[in-house]
């Protein structure tokens, strides 16, 4: 194959030509420099992936959900993203992630699994997803036949789609509504994508579920007020939390967190509103779970 038809991440980097001969401090170095574009190359794409989050969060807020789909390296950011989700943002089953090979892929390689496009219809059709439902699916070549085969079927299902890869003009790009390209080039080693395109793809998934995060209102001012209080740092936290945003000291939030269940936005209205965990609930139901919105209505 002529080297100009190679997937970006797949030529040879001129930079690190020699690699294997420099000590370990320039090796590092030498790596260090490239990994610095992983960040440049999220930077670039950010006008995109704003499109991304406000589309996918206005179908969140409709009912849908939000899949994602990969392969390899690609698969394990996915699902390494997808299971952050419910306890920093108490949001269960709201992002779902599919990796070729299945759960076994996550600790050894399944390479074949990648070629396999029936699959990933397969897997898409078993998910149910439909037009408010948002699907990215993640590719460092933009061309792994699992996830084109995912977004080929959620596109039909009128689904929305998202393309995050590090090669432009790819089989990828041509199928989504919105393309995302994280422009990484040529990897220190060639070929190995698990290293700056995909910190460029962990950076880019994480802003994207973030900011979709914040706008249902699961994030007040920068705070995690979502956060499941599930051991006791996060207990600590949410006592901290609740304090620093009510106003109080940390017994008397810690006591409203108590009648709450430790449910810090429930804690915080009762706090600020002067009322019952009932009043707090119906003033959170009826602000949609916002809690700016139950303090201010």
């Amino acid at each position: 194959m002529d080297s100009q038809r190679l997937p970006l991440t797949e030529e040879v980097n001129p930079s690190t030509r020699d690699l294997d001969l420099l000590g370990t401090s320039d090796l590092l170095h030498r790596i260090n420099d490239e990994d610095r574009r992983a960040a440049w190359a999220v930077e670039r794409e950010i006008d995109l992936i704003s499109t991304a989050v406000d589309e996918i969060a206005g179908r969140l807020r409709a009912g849908g959900r939000l899949h994602y789909f990969g392969a390899g390296t690609s698969g394990r950011i996915a699902v390494l993203d997808a299971a952050e989700i419910p306890p920093t943002f108490s949001a269960r089953d709201l992002v779902i992630a599919h990796i070729a090979g299945g759960d076994a892929a996550m600790t050894r390689s399944v390479e074949a699994a990648e070629d396999d496009e029936a699959a990933g219809r397969r897997e898409a059709a078993a998910a149910g997803i439909g037009k408010d439902d948002a699907v990215v699916g993640i590719s460092a070549s933009g061309s792994a036949s699992y996830v084109l085969g995912a977004l080929a079927a959620a596109k039909g299902a009128r689904a929305l789609t998202v393309g995050l890869t590090n090669s432009p003009n790819t089989p990828l790009t041509e199928l989504v509504h919105i393309p995302i390209v994280l422009r990484t080039g040529a990897e220190a080693i060639a070929g190995s994508t698990r290293m700056k395109a995909a910190a460029a793809q962990k950076m880019a998934l994480t802003m994207l579920s973030s900011a979709v995060m914040v706008k249902l209102g699961k994030v007040y001012d920068n705070r995690m007020v979502d956060v499941q209080a599930s051991n006791h740092k996060l207990r600590d936290r949410a006592e901290r939390l609740t304090a620093d945003i009510s106003g109080v000291p940390l017994p008397a939030a810690r006591a409203a967190l108590q009648r709450s269940g430790y449910r810090v936005k429930a804690a915080i209205v009762m706090l600020r509103r002067n009322c019952d965990v009932a009043q707090a609930d119906m003033l959170l139901a009826a602000a949609a779970d916002d809690l700016r919105k139950a303090l201010t209505s």
